[in-house]
């Protein structure tokens, strides 16, 4: 009997050791959450802003941390974000401009390095290729994209092609209008969205050519007349484009298979019913690849929801308000936890919660004021 007494007394001094000796489980701290802000700038105080979002504080704000930039209204980093690239929305003689900068990620301040002409006016998108050598800009009112070598930050011009080709809704399609330039994950080719030709153009990509991009051996698909193709953005499998159809209000799946694609679906963002004017913006894949986001701005003013299924096609979600004017602009953080909204026309941003099991998205009463917000990049 003592000895089992003696083994009872034992164990109870050892359970009372580890306990004290345990340090008690720290909270979950969430995560602050950064973005580049493209913005419509009318005065040299405004250009490329940073939006910090604290979920733990409850607070979102913006910050400009590069004052005199001119319509800033397209900004992406490197992945190292020791860069940052600019297209600055204007025309010229010789177009537009894109520039660098030097990102000093832990003051978050931007240091200009080079600044080139866009070869066509009013650039509008850009995209670096996955090796990070090529910086490629879009020129909507020039109708052509270029493409730029860099070399430590520095931009050095080696191609533009010019789109010709026109549809069928005057005024708006008279003339090639390049809206986007997409890599494929595969690194091999670029899709690019022209909303004057409705049409996507595919480009071969050989970084190791003189000129890097050429006419694929389809050199493009046609997308329904009147459609205007805008943003695309191509599934992480790489085998499913989503094509916003901006003019037409729609959302186009297109398969892609070896450089190869078809249209498989169209899918309405106007609710049934709907009247007024639309004019659809932007497209978003969740980080998980299960659901696809797209604006809609006009008279809508709104974010549609839709399930990807395994063969890519989409099944409708939920529509929701975006609580503002001319949603342009929308971005998910990295862990699909939050979903922001830029309205242009109203000069706000708005936060979304959303829930990563059905895609839907649940306003929160988080906004913050900045002058005309167009497009967010997201920062580690």
């Amino acid at each position: 009997m003592k000895k089992i007494n003696l083994s009872l007394i034992l164990l109870i001094i050892l359970l009372m050791t580890n306990s004290c000796d345990e340090t008690p489980q720290e909270e979950k701290v969430a995560s602050k959450y950064e973005f580049l802000v493209g913005s419509y700038t009318d005065s040299d105080q405004e250009g490329i802003s940073l939006l910090t979002f604290n979920p733990e504080e409850n607070l979102i704000a913006t910050t400009v941390i590069a004052a005199g930039v001119k319509n800033p209204s397209f900004v992406i980093s490197n992945k190292a974000q020791t860069l940052v690239f600019s297209v600055q929305e204007t025309g010229g003689e010789n177009g537009g401009q894109v520039s660098s900068f030097k990102f000093d990620r832990q003051n978050n301040t931007l240091e200009l390095l080079d600044t080139k002409e866009s070869f066509g006016n009013s650039p509008c998108y850009l995209a670096l290729d996955p090796k990070e050598e090529f910086l490629v800009v879009g020129n909507y009112s020039g109708g052509n994209f270029s493409a730029y070598k860099i070399s430590s930050g520095m931009l050095e011009h080696v191609q533009t092609i010019n789109h010709e080709g026109q549809s069928i809704v005057s005024g708006r399609q008279d003339n090639p209008h390049v809206h986007s330039v997409v890599f494929h994950p595969n690194g091999n080719q670029m899709l690019v969205g022209d909303l004057g030709t409705d049409k996507i153009f595919i480009y071969d990509f050989n970084p190791t050519y003189a000129v890097p991009f050429n006419p694929a051996s389809q050199p493009y698909i046609e997308v329904p007349p009147g459609s205007g193709p805008r943003h695309l953005a191509v599934h992480p499998d790489g085998k499913t484009v989503y094509l916003i159809h901006e003019m037409s209000a729609e959302l186009g799946v297109y398969s892609y298979d070896a450089g190869k694609m078809a249209r498989k679906q169209v899918a309405q963002l106007a609710g049934e019913g709907f009247i007024g004017n639309v004019g659809a913006a932007e497209v978003r894949i969740s980080p998980d690849g299960k659901f696809v986001y797209a604006s809609n701005r006009g008279d809508a003013n709104d974010i549609t929801v839709f399930a990807i299924g395994s063969d890519g096609n989409l099944t409708f979600v939920d529509r929701v308000a975006t609580g503002g004017e001319t949603p342009r602009n929308f971005a998910i953080t990295k862990d699909g936890e939050y979903l922001i909204a830029g309205n242009q026309g109203s000069n706000n941003i708005i936060l979304f919660d959303r829930d990563q099991k059905t895609g839907k998205l649940i306003k929160t009463d988080l906004s913050v004021s900045t002058n005309k917000p167009v497009y967010f990049f997201g920062l580690n």
